[in-house]
This record gives C-alpha cells, structure tokens and sequence, in this order.
C-alpha cells in the first residue's frame, strides 16, 4: 500500500485556479489506476469520482460536473500526478482525495462506482473552499 498525501488545496474565489498534486513516488508497478475524489459538505459519506486516469495508456475520465474545466495530468519526471481546476465553482468545495488501484475495466467505472474500501490506496485529503 502506497501513502497518498495530496496538497494544493487553499481558498479560491469563483472563477479561479488552482492544482491539486499527488505525488507518485514510490509506486512499484506503472500499472495502475489513480483517481480524483471528492467530499463535499452533505455527501460525505458518497465520495464523486471527479476524474479518472489510466497509467499504462493516459487514458482519462472526466465527470460531467468538471468536464472542461478540471484537466488530469501526469509528471514522470517529478512523480506526481495533477489535477487543474480552473472556472472553479462554489459547487466544487470539498476534501479532495487521490486513490490508487490496480486497474478496473476502465476509468470510468473507477470513478462512477469506486468507494474508498475498494482502492489499495487512498489519501488523506485536501480542502478546497470556493468562496468569494
């Protein structure tokens, strides 16, 4: 099991920027799947897959509630996976969590029907608060 300590998340006012990391360091295999969840207040207990990555092939999962505004990205050279957030919205606040697998059938069902017992790992967290 890998620990996940995601950072990046602060206070944004709406309409701005900002990029979640989650660093890849230590990872034995290339073969995963890692993801982009969040919490958000009310539905803590139902995590939203927010994005979704295949490592081997790049292949990526977008909700549609984030679709063109969040970008999922992979930095080999630095061991970190990101997550861009920009045109953020009051509606995207919550504890943003990475989580790690083996691979699924494909990303999107990671992000649509994973829970947190279902990964090898998950992180801590993050907060983003959208606010003006």
């Amino acid at each position: 099991q890998v620990q996940l300590v995601e950072s990046g998340g602060g206070l944004v006012q709406p309409g701005g920027s900002l990029r979640l990391s989650c660093p890849t360091h230590g990872f034995t295999t290339d073969n995963y799947y890692i993801g982009w969840f969040r919490q958000v207040p009310g539905k803590e207990h139902v995590p939203e897959g927010v994005s979704c990555m295949s490592s081997p092939d790049g292949d990526t999962y977008y909700a549609d509630s984030v679709k063109g505004r969040f970008t999922t990205s992979r930095d080999n050279a630095n061991n970190a996976v990101y997550l861009q957030m920009d045109k953020v919205k009051p509606e995207d606040t919550g504890v943003y969590h990475c989580a790690v697998d083996v691979p699924w059938a494909n990303v999107k069902s990671m992000c649509e029907k994973g829970t947190p017992t279902d990964f090898d790992s998950w992180g801590r967290g993050t907060q983003v608060t959208v606010s003006s």
